[in-house]
């Protein structure tokens, strides 16, 4: 399953919610889009990631050397947060080999369902909090070097740029 590399359209778009119909859909799709990321390798990988624009993500912080513990969240949301921000250095699958320090707040409770539909409620800290704003970011169309000022984030989509034409 590829992953799409911006500049994209469907990264800059909002998604729609996930409906009870589309389940079927997303129990064929999220284990490959888990395969990709493990194969990536990364810790998160939303559905604009793959090219659709349905509101999902996958997360595995699991350290390589610690057991998997894979989460899907389906229409997923931030409900509440810290006051206090974190600082650290993000990267995407989405721009390969691109990091930078973001400011987000350190702790957040995530309100999602699960692939049983059944509504849950996850207060994460550290890089799973990181993790879950950056998923849920690539659901609203915005990417981490938005949260960058303009002067690293057009630096940073320049040099992506170049090396994705040397690429190819």
């Amino acid at each position: 399953m590829p992953i799409l590399v911006a500049p994209q359209a469907v990264l800059r778009q909002k998604t729609r919610l996930v409906r009870p119909e589309d389940m079927n859909e997303l129990r064929t799709i999220i284990p490959r889009m888990f395969a990709a990321m493990y194969q990536a390798p990364g810790i998160g990988l939303a559905a604009p990631q793959v090219g659709l624009g349905m509101r999902f993500a996958i997360v595995d912080v699991a350290d390589r050397d610690e057991a998997r513990n894979p989460l899907v969240l389906i229409n997923p949301e931030v409900i509440a947060e810290t006051d206090g921000m974190a600082v650290r250095e993000e990267g995407c699958l989405s721009l390969p080999n691109q990091y930078a320090e973001v400011i987000r707040p350190e702790a957040v409770r995530v309100r999602y369902q699960d692939m049983d539909g059944k509504v849950q409620e996850l207060e994460a800290d550290d890089l799973l909090a990181t993790c879950l704003q950056h998923e849920i970011d690539h659901l609203e169309g915005i990417l981490f070097v938005d949260h960058l000022s303009a002067l690293k984030r057009n630096m940073i989509m320049r040099r992506l740029a170049k090396e994705q034409r040397q690429k190819h």
